[in-house]
């Protein structure tokens, strides 16, 4: 019961038993690295502590009884025709990007997938192209739109940052495609280099950093900052660490969430990396059952505020189903929420690139 609750809350563990053998055979190496080789890297950080990492702020992870379980399993695994979209999710058309980046947007490709341009730079973040989001092409959530560029599209990158190592985050696939394809460093978490190690990317494109550690390329400077949630790709757990980045340049600030808890650190690194002109911020796959580990839209509209951010793009909903609320139903709260608070808000669909703008442009297109 605990396995597939954990699988129907966008986590990584399987249910065990003969589907588990059956889902996992031909894909041990999407499992990542040894623990050795993640415990080599994550034994200098004062955030692992006997054999973990820890959160700022405690989180509990589930929060039910038996009873409540039995039902969200039902309701995820079975579906209600409400948690999927009514029609086929509209996708942009690849657009054209020139040589050089803008100067500030982004283009969200679903999920916690987005090409941030900030500066003259392009940033990928969690990219994920796989079908489901699992080591196993037979069981785990499973795209609800199709990616909306092939990687081969992509312009040239100068970093690929990666929040944590959970399969709706880090995807073997996408990795080894891009290590091919692109020439930028990966840029991730404590402990998870070793996966991408153990995937074929080379040593010199690694670079992983501990909460409150910044790295540069060139005149962009990308600093790890706390999250409140947990990692794991099989049956351990908290292994490796899970972050939150801000992407700082000579002129302008963004902050990507990736997958997070409502914590006291929005506050905090709004007031030392902030004022943010961008902030992606996750909207869905919250439930009361794991308030801990996943945001609801008017906390992200509240962390948002704390991060001192200007402009707000949803992220983490729409591709997965990963908990039982109605398909648009985190968008549809993020909206109100930010106009009560005043909140610059931009709903893009999956491919659309987007800039600086907010709700008076905005196209209902998730009401199918």
């Amino acid at each position: 019961m605990r396995g597939a609750l954990r699988l129907a809350a966008g986590t990584v563990t399987l249910a065990t038993g003969g589907l588990m053998l059956r889902a996992l055979h031909g894909a041990p190496a999407a499992l990542g690295a040894s623990p050795a080789a993640i415990r080599a890297v994550a034994d200098r950080s004062p955030n692992f502590r006997n054999g973990v990492f820890v959160n700022l702020e405690p989180a509990s992870l589930f929060s039910m009884d038996r009873e409540q379980q039995r039902l969200i399993l039902r309701e995820v695994i079975g579906g209600r025709a409400a948690t999927r979209p009514a029609a086929a999710i509209p996708v942009a058309p690849p657009q054209a990007m020139g040589s050089r980046a803008l100067d500030l947007a982004v283009c969200w490709l679903g999920h916690a997938t987005a090409l941030v341009e900030i500066d003259g730079y392009r940033v990928l973040t969690d990219p994920v192209w796989n079908d489901r989001c699992s080591p196993s092409d037979v069981i785990g959530p499973q795209r609800m739109h199709p990616p909306p560029i092939e990687l081969e599209g992509l312009p040239a990158l100068d970093a690929i940052v990666i929040s944590h190592d959970h399969y709706d985050h880090l995807d073997i696939d996408t990795v080894i495609a891009l290590t091919r394809s692109q020439r930028a460093p990966f840029v991730v978490p404590l402990g998870v280099g070793a996966h991408l190690r153990s995937w074929g990317v080379p040593d010199e494109r690694v670079i992983e950093l501990d909460w409150n550690e910044r790295t540069r390329v060139d005149d962009l400077t990308l600093i790890c900052t706390p999250a409140r949630h947990f990692s794991g790709r099989f049956l351990t757990r908290n292994t490796t660490l899970w972050a939150s980045w801000v992407l700082s340049g000579p002129s302008h600030r963004a902050y990507f969430a990736g997958d997070t808890g409502y914590s006291n650190s929005f506050e905090q690194i709004g007031s030392e990396h902030g004022p943010f002109d961008l902030t992606l911020m996750p909207v869905g796959a919250y439930n009361k059952a794991w308030p801990d580990i996943h945001m609801n839209p008017e906390e992200a509209v509240q962390a948002h505020l704390d991060l001192n951010g200007r402009f707000l793009v949803p992220i983490h909903w729409c591709t997965f189903r990963l908990a039982p609320h109605p398909w648009a139903e985190p968008i549809e709260r993020l909206l109100a929420a930010a106009d009560s608070a005043k909140v610059q808000v931009s709903v893009p669909k999956p491919g659309e690139r987007v800039g600086p703008g907010g709700n008076a442009e905005l196209d209902p297109w998730w009401r199918l």
